[in-house]
């Protein structure tokens, strides 16, 4: 016991230092994330031409796994800083996270701007509220619930794939990137507990200073927010608020007025950026001359930033299309012509790993999320201990996972165990945030009129989550689809796992012998076309339609 303590003691600058070093990474990421998806949604849900081409190519960004960025970033961003610099892997490790990070949050933008009731959509336009006005006013206020909630999830998804980052970075440049996910992966690689104890120690600390100092206060603040037709405080607090009261009381002093120095400034932040609903303004008549020219100004400016979107679009289809076309009338070995002849059979196999995956994640995550919203203990002790298990990068104990259980439930029982990994969070906490946002006056109406058990289920909390859950479905999928490439075909020492699907073509087509197959690169576009078009059709055909529902049928009007 003591030669593990000195160990962890021992591990923990260490791990301090590379924990700073993802940190940066994360938060430059999230940074870019947070724009990307503010931006995107909001084109994409309030105008239609915008969104028949947006979202098509955003269902494709989410489908293609992680991986399938890895060659073209990682070389893209090396050649801008040449070889022998260390800019251009962080760089190409910050693109990697921001994969992992933003297709949620754009997506739930814009459900947040099309589930928006028509009334306030009315009422603004009865006060002439128009351009960046009508965005800062109505449309931002509209997604800081599911902003908040789904920053949580982007940065659990960041937490998750760092690990491949880093790691892949550093294969391919030969350049050791600092990081907790280089340092998780280097010390279970060595078996060490104390080593991997301190690397798991630091995370840990880190999760739950973000929770108590960032999330829990900008997750409150954005429940005013909710919609709401009673006075605020009304109708009913949420579980847990009270105790979240009592908590905050026994933190001494000195700690709080510690915390509120990093506190108060994000918080600030987001209110400015956020805020400002219930200040509607009132016109002017000296206003009312200009009023044209701003219209034209502001319609200018929207139709300029729509065109280039679409026109960034365009060129990045074109220049995919050029790729693809290079590389099928270029000649393809035979060994990647008879693993190409498999990939039908490799779709099916795959397709029905991530069926079941995704089955079991929603059997455990609706009723989790149920749980802790309505349990005031669930609220208090359960959220923050959800969040750092799910922020733990699971990437980096795959290899225990896989080879521990494949012994004990069979290999393609412990794959899709990995899958649900890659799965369950994006679907709990859309389903959570999705029942936060269910106005207070129509759970007291529930109450009010009786309802308890199915029909409460079925008239109340089923609606109300609907668009949630076809928001986390989607980005849950997206999940199973990057974690089947690792869960599929995983190497670990002397020992291998490899079944038959797209993620293990996938990967035969990136790495180059004994790993992987000479001349595997056409096999790895076709898989990836292969499994972007399976996820886009199964978008266009099931998910799109159930959108259409819950932003039409389901909205609090």
């Amino acid at each position: 016991m003591s030669a593990l303590i000195v160990v962890f003691l021992q591990n923990l600058p260490e791990a301090g230092w590379d924990m700073g070093a993802s940190l940066v990474r994360m938060v430059l990421a999230y940074l870019l994330s947070l724009a990307f998806a503010i931006t995107y949604g909001y084109f994409a849900a309030t105008s239609r031409v915008a969104e028949r081409i947006l979202l098509p190519i955003l269902d494709i960004l989410q489908s293609v796994p992680i991986m399938g960025f890895f060659p073209v970033a990682i070389v893209f961003f090396v050649s801008l800083t040449g070889p022998q610099s260390i800019v251009g892997p962080n760089f190409a490790a910050v693109f990697l996270i921001f994969t992992s990070m933003s297709w949620n949050m754009a997506f739930g933008v814009y459900e947040s701007v099309k589930s928006l009731p028509g009334d306030l959509k009315e009422v603004s336009d009865s006060m002439g509220v128009r351009g960046w006005q009508r965005a800062r006013r109505l449309f931002l206020p509209s997604t800081a619930n599911r902003l908040v909630y789904n920053s949580v999830l982007s940065w659990t998804a960041g937490w998750y794939y760092l690990v491949t980052s880093e790691i892949f970075s550093t294969y391919t440049t030969t350049i050791a990137l600092p990081g907790i996910g280089t340092y998780l992966l280097r010390a279970a690689a060595g078996g060490n507990p104390g080593t991997i104890l301190a690397g798991v120690f630091v995370l840990v600390l880190v999760i739950m200073l973000l929770n108590f100092l960032l999330w829990r206060p900008l997750s409150k603040w954005a429940e005013k927010y909710r919609y709401d037709v009673s006075p605020s405080g009304e109708a009913g607090e949420l579980p847990g608020a009270a105790a979240d009261r009592r908590a905050s009381r026994i933190v001494g002093r000195a700690f709080v007025r510690g915390a509120s120095v990093v506190r108060r400034p994000l918080t600030r932040l987001g209110e400015r950026t956020l805020g400002a609903l219930a200040r509607q303004p009132s016109p002017t008549p000296e206003l009312v001359p200009s009023k044209k020219s701003h219209m034209i100004a502001r319609n200018s400016l929207h139709y300029l930033a729509l065109g280039i979107i679409l026109v960034v679009g365009w060129l990045l289809l074109i220049v995919l299309g050029v790729g693809v076309y290079s590389t099928y009338t270029s000649p393809i070995s035979p060994t990647a012509l008879h693993y190409i002849r498999l990939i039908p059979l490799a779709l099916a196999f795959s397709a029905g790993r991530v069926f079941l995956a995704y089955l079991v994640s929603l059997a455990i995550a609706f009723p989790l999320a149920l749980w802790i919203f309505r349990s005031r203990r669930g609220t208090r002790f359960g959220m923050p201990v959800i969040q750092v298990i799910a922020s733990i990068p699971a990437t980096a104990l795959f290899p225990l996972f896989l080879f521990s259980l494949k012994d004990v439930i069979g290999t393609e029982s412990a794959v899709i165990f990995v899958v649900v990994t890659g799965m369950l969070w994006y679907l709990f906490f859309n389903l959570y945030s999705g029942l936060r946002t269910i106005p207070p006056d129509l759970e007291e109406a529930a109450r009010s009129m009786g309802l308890k058990g199915r029909p409460y289920y079925r008239k109340l909390v089923l609606p109300g989550t609907f668009a949630a859950f076809v928001t986390g479905s989607i980005t849950a999928l997206g999940g199973g689809w990057n974690t089947l490439v690792i869960a599929e075909y995983l190497s670990y020492g002397n020992q291998h796992i490899s079944v038959l699907g797209l993620g293990e073509l996938i990967d035969l087509g990136v790495f180059a012998p004994p790993t992987g197959i000479a001349g595997g690169f056409p096999l790895m576009v076709t898989a990836l076309l292969t499994l972007t078009l399976t996820v886009v059709v199964v978008n266009k055909l099931i998910w799109r339609p159930l959108y259409r529902i819950a932003t039409e049928k389901y909205r609090y009007d």
